[in-house]
């Protein structure tokens, strides 16, 4: 039976599949994953899956070359049926399922995801391929971007791991002419003033895109190695926008390609912040923990405690937890409109939090969770 959604799938719906298809593992490479992006002609996929049929007919085993074309021919039906690729794009997977050896159990799910698909794939094997799909499900981390130089500046926004453009512009000043006397003196000043202008502009458009915006952890500057310098300077950056720069790169181009080139450049720097955010937490955790005992909570049965009354502001989950504890705790903390914080065992810190239970939580007021 085809299990097909006509409309995005929630996030909520998603986490259920992906744990359903995660847990399937085939005897043979039988299961098969077609990703289809956003904006992709279905019509070639549907192409590209009868090419698959011909090759799969090279198989050796007659009852595995059998069910993978029984799965290519379920979904380029249901490809052709549906005609054009949804507004989100499309997951489908189908293979066969069957625990005993020798027998046979073709099943199939189509899906809208509840953002954008970006990768076009196709593969045959053992497992689903599911990562881009659970990309979709981890918290977005925001950063802001720059790249500029002097004659152009692009502004950016790296959201998890997809680089978005969100404004360009084109400097107008002039190159550098040879010239001598007064008059080389005075362009000279001319272009320091065209550039200052050009700064400030850029500065303008950042406040407008960062100022206001919720959950953005930094920003990320990039150039030649004086001009980046110049506009952090001299470029009229607000103070809270400037103390959100956490980092320069010398990148040569100021377009698109630099903004995917400066995130390239970044890795560390991402690195270190998604650590330094955690450690961060974790000690205001602590720290109410030992100075206001009645703000906080650790161990399943208080948090759980803590969720059913609606009194937790942020809760804490550790990543070694069991993913149906994970999945059950951050649908209750979704339901009260508390932030949830996932934290990794990569620290000292997060390693003690495991230890102190790995669920924990900061209550919006004191609460007595002993009665």
């Amino acid at each position: 039976m085809a299990e097909q959604k006509s409309d995005p799938m929630s996030k909520d719906e998603l986490i259920d599949l992906v744990e359903k298809l995660e847990a399937i593992k085939g005897r043979h490479t039988e299961l098969v994953s077609v990703l289809i992006p956003a904006g992709h002609n279905i019509h070639t996929v549907v192409s590209q899956l009868e090419g698959e049929k011909s090759t799969a007919k090279n198989i050796k085993s007659r009852t595995t070359q059998k069910n993978v074309i029984e799965a290519l021919e379920k979904i380029a039906r249901h490809l052709k049926i549906v005609g054009r690729t949804p507004v989100n794009g499309l997951a489908i997977y189908s293979g066969n399922v069957a625990e005993t050896e020798g027998e046979s159990d073709i099943q199939f799910w189509a899906i809208e995801p509840p953002e954008e698909l970006v990768t076009r794939l196709y593969r045959c094997d053992q497992t689903f391929v599911l990562d881009p799909l659970k990309e979709m499900l981890g918290a977005k981390e925001l950063y802001g971007l720059l790249v500029l130089d002097r004659k152009e500046a692009t502004i950016g926004l790296l959201e998890g791991k997809k680089v978005h453009t969100l404004q360009k512009f084109e400097s107008g000043v002039p190159g550098k002419i040879r010239a001598g006397g007064q008059s080389a003196a005075r362009y000279a000043r001319v272009i320091e003033g065209k550039a200052k202008d050009f700064f400030k502009k850029v500065a303008g458009a950042m406040k407008d895109q960062f100022f206001d915006m919720k959950n953005l952890k930094g920003i990320i500057i990039g150039g030649p190695l004086p001009t980046k310098d110049d506009f952090l300077r001299e470029g009229g950056l607000v103070t809270a926008l400037k103390d959100k720069v956490i980092g320069m790169k010398d990148i040569g181009y100021a377009d698109e390609h630099g903004l995917e080139l400066l995130v390239e450049e970044s890795q560390d720097i991402l690195a270190e912040q998604e650590i330094i955010h955690e450690k961060k937490i974790l000690e205001k955790l602590f720290d109410t923990l030992g100075k206001e005992r009645e703000k906080a909570a650790y161990g399943k049965e208080k948090v759980s405690k803590a969720l059913d009354i609606g009194a937790v502001d942020i809760l804490f989950l550790s990543k070694k937890l069991p993913k149906e504890d994970i999945k059950s705790l951050s649908k209750k903390a979704e339901d009260v409109g508390s932030t949830v914080e996932i934290i990794s065992v990569d620290t000292e810190e997060g390693q003690q939090f495991w230890n102190l239970s790995g669920i924990g939580a900061i209550l919006r007021y004191a609460a007595n969770l002993d009665e």
